[in-house]
């Protein structure tokens, strides 16, 4: 079955908190698609709506064996049903994890320009950032080693958010530089949280390695969040997984999930993981060829109309790391202006760490039309 991205329904008028914009903006911020979820996915949930009761659910077997059977098909991990936890969302589980995993003041690293709201989570339960920077040769980001290990050597570093595919610069990590983060993070007591949201939304014909499928190290080590929200555009429906294989992070992971109360699923949120992981499939593949053909649009029209633009390489999620750094030094005031001219609305790259002034993150899981309109306003902003 073909599916059609180019013209999905309007979403102004429907509490779309991406949409709450004022006439004539173009918004390209929150890493949300514009797609309309999967046919399979919307029946599923027809089925449910139709049953007409919307009492207290549980998330049976099906559930336990969608993920399983997903995650060893398509990347290579094995899990047993009793390492894995439902939960309410990543955001939630990685908070609740942060808030679990150390004690007041305690450092958790994270490696920047990263996802913003791991900021919010570390800061929000009493621990500290600590950030160990990318660094970038130009085109592409890759892992300060050295700097990594400084600071998980620290005391009082206790915890590690690890984003695999990386938000924003989209970086595939490869198995020699997640065995060293394991290796590093072994070495010096550290456990290591990793945000899998994204790894479905790789370019077509790559994939990504689990962290804890690395070796055994990794999977001692560490409790994973996975969902099916971002691949398949089911944000709403608050569905997540929570996995670790060591017993004793499990256990942890299973009191700080019940004690927030966020380990109990709403009616929609198996029906719609069982049949995005079941039904699914077809609809993804298409999706990511689309997707990057927009990011092959974005990056030819930068290097033949956009002077002083440069597109990082990004192998993974439908957002773009774009640098303005030869345009301008106050990413902020850019994208500020930027919105205020033509509507257009973007996200500075400040927002996700000292190390993404220079940049702004922009979102292409949309259909084309409206990537070719935001180069059209991005190129009149720019002359």
């Amino acid at each position: 079955m073909q599916y059609n991205f180019d013209n999905p329904p309007s979403r102004q008028g429907s509490l779309c908190y991406k949409w709450d914009c004022k006439p004539g903006e173009l918004p390209m911020w929150i890493a949300d698609m514009d797609f309309e979820a999967a046919p399979e996915i919307r029946a599923a949930l027809q089925k449910r709506l139709d049953h007409g009761i919307f009492g207290y659910d549980d998330m049976g077997d099906a559930w336990y064996g969608a993920y399983i059977a997903w995650w060893r098909d398509r990347h290579g991990l094995t899990m047993e049903k009793d390492h894995l936890i439902f939960s309410a969302g990543v955001v939630a589980s990685v908070s609740s994890l942060v808030r679990k995993l150390t004690t007041a003041n305690e450092n958790v690293l994270i490696q920047t320009p990263v996802y913003n709201i791991f900021f919010n989570s570390i800061l929000n339960n009493g621990a500290r950032v600590l950030e160990s920077p990318l660094r970038c040769d130009g085109e592409n980001w890759s892992i300060d080693f050295d700097d990594l290990e400084q600071k998980l050597a620290d005391p009082q570093t206790s915890l590690m958010i690890l984003c695999n595919p990386h938000n924003p610069v989209g970086r595939i990590w490869t198995r020699e530089e997640l065995a060293q983060i394991g290796a590093l993070c072994h070495k010096h007591h550290v456990t290591v949280i990793s945000d899998e949201i994204h790894c479905d939304l790789t370019a077509p014909g790559l994939g990504y390695l689990p962290f804890a499928a690395v070796d055994e190290t990794c999977r001692a080590i560490s409790i994973t969040c996975i969902a099916p929200t971002k691949a398949f555009n089911l944000a709403g429906m608050h569905s997540s997984a929570v996995y670790a294989a060591d017993p004793v992070l499990r256990h942890k992971a299973w009191r700080a999930l019940n004690t927030d109360e966020v380990a109990e699923p709403n009616s929609f949120a198996a029906p719609a993981a069982i049949a995005a992981f079941r039904e699914g499939g077809n609809w993804l593949d298409q999706a990511r060829a689309y997707i990057w053909e927009n990011k092959r649009l974005v990056k030819d029209f930068a290097d033949r109309e956009l002077p002083g633009v440069k597109v990082c390489v990004s192998d993974a999620t439908y957002l773009l790391w774009v640098d303005v750094s030869a345009r301008t030094n106050k990413v902020q005031e850019f994208t500020d202006r930027l919105r205020a001219a033509t509507g257009l609305w973007v996200t500075p790259g400040t927002a996700y760490g000292k190390t993404g002034e220079g940049y702004f993150r922009m979102n292409l899981a949309c259909p084309r039309a409206a990537v070719e309109d935001a180069l059209g306003r991005l190129k009149r902003f720019l002359q």
